[in-house]
């Protein structure tokens, strides 16, 4: 079967940057990687495809060879294609293909947390500054005015805060002594077989969170983890033009970190009030208006809501039943734009149901003029007139 094309495996054009064809790889060996597909050869396959074609890409000489020639530059001895990998092209297999991904990425700490060989553990301590709060969410309900003009908005979170005991170290005395559980390195090493040889897997300590220490005497206000539960004002700016589902992220309004930890986001998620008399198309915004049987007829000019105050609306005589008409620049603003949408006004010719004598005698009469050759607008105007 035909190999496939290195750049089309990895998603990129042949213009493509190192950068770009790193993260495509490192996305394709996310998805695909045998530790997280176990048993499927299919994904191993994609695995090993993926990883020989970054080995080729991600070099420049065997780049430009490929370019010239393809993949023949690579086939047998003569290419020269993977040293160490079983000589040219053809002897790239998994192993190989799981080799060269540890070469790459062992150290990575992405593909550490993922597949358990990260940068940490028996290398040396861990030693950070804390762990990061926990994003918090919260719905936001808009009405389309608000959506219309932007708004500056409060929302009360509850939320972790910085225990204000121990200022967020969770000691009482600020003393604190290697983690016993990890020894120290804030991690825990998982040995398991799988059919490619063991596989060391590590984890962060549960005890220490990672951090690879615990305080000596907790704090007795927040028992050692360094933060409270309160409750907080945010103002939140929300701009026009925003929709539902769109969110605003507001930096270090989330919960405080642990052990003196940066703090989480506050994620606000937009949603919008349903309105009575408008429905939301994108950036346009439609509305019914009931007009009479005779104003359908004759012409008239109506005032009607707008999202901004009234609007005037003329209608010409003969207007029929479901037609409608475009007022331009009457609709919402584009998020971070200039262009505004319009209001789409439909019109619906209200026939009345019950009529009385009056009202009878004159359609009636209407109803006998509208057989002869006269134009029925003209008879129509000169019946209710």
């Amino acid at each position: 079967m035909a190999k496939r094309d290195y750049y089309e495996i990895l998603g990129v054009t042949k213009g493509a940057g190192n950068d770009e064809i790193k993260k495509a790889y490192r996305k394709l060996a996310v998805k695909y990687h045998p530790d997280k597909n176990p048993g499927n050869r299919e994904a191993e396959e994609k695995f090993r495809e993926a990883t020989e074609a970054y080995e080729i890409l991600k070099d420049s000489e065997k780049r430009a060879k490929y370019d010239q020639f393809g993949h023949a530059a690579f086939e047998g001895a003569a290419g020269g294609g993977f040293s160490g990998f079983g000589g040219g092209f053809g002897g790239f297999d998994l192993s190989d293909a799981l080799r060269a991904f540890m070469n790459d990425f062992g150290g990575d700490s992405l593909f550490g947390d993922l597949f358990g060989f990260g940068g940490t553990g028996r290398r040396g301590r861990r030693r950070s500054g804390g762990m990061r709060g926990n994003d918090l969410q919260v719905r936001l309900k808009l009405s389309l005015k608000e959506i219309c003009n932007g708004v500056k908005k409060k929302i009360k979170v509850r939320h972790k805060s910085v225990c204000d005991e121990c200022s967020g170290t969770g000691s009482r005395t600020g003393k604190k002594v290697d983690c016993i559980q990890c020894g120290g390195s804030g991690r825990i090493r998982h040995v398991q077989n799988s059919l490619f040889g063991q596989i060391v897997q590590e984890t962060a300590c549960p005890a220490c969170h990672g951090q690879g220490t615990v305080v000596k005497e907790p704090c007795s206000k927040c028992g050692g983890s360094g933060r409270k539960t309160g409750e907080t004002t945010v103002v939140v700016d929300v701009p026009p033009g925003v929709a539902e589902g769109n969110y605003i992220s507001v930096p270090g309004k989330g919960d405080a970190g642990l052990y003196g930890g940066p703090p989480g986001d506050l994620i606000v998620l937009i949603t919008e009030e349903k309105d009575d008399f408008f429905e939301r198309h994108g950036i346009d915004v439609f509305c019914t208006v009931e007009i009479s049987f005779a104003e359908a007829a004759l012409g008239t000019a109506k005032t009607i809501p707008a999202i901004e105050g009234k609007v005037s609306l003329k209608i010409p005589a003969g207007t029929q039943s479901e037609k409608i008409f475009r007022l331009r620049g009457k609709g919402l603003p584009v998020l971070n734009g200039h262009q505004r949408g319009d209001q789409l006004v439909k019109i619906h010719v209200n026939t009345p149901e019950k009529l009385n004598r009056e009202q009878r005698e004159l359609f009636e009469k209407l109803s006998t003029l509208e057989k002869k050759p006269k134009n029925v607008f003209e008879r129509a105007k000169e019946i209710f007139q």
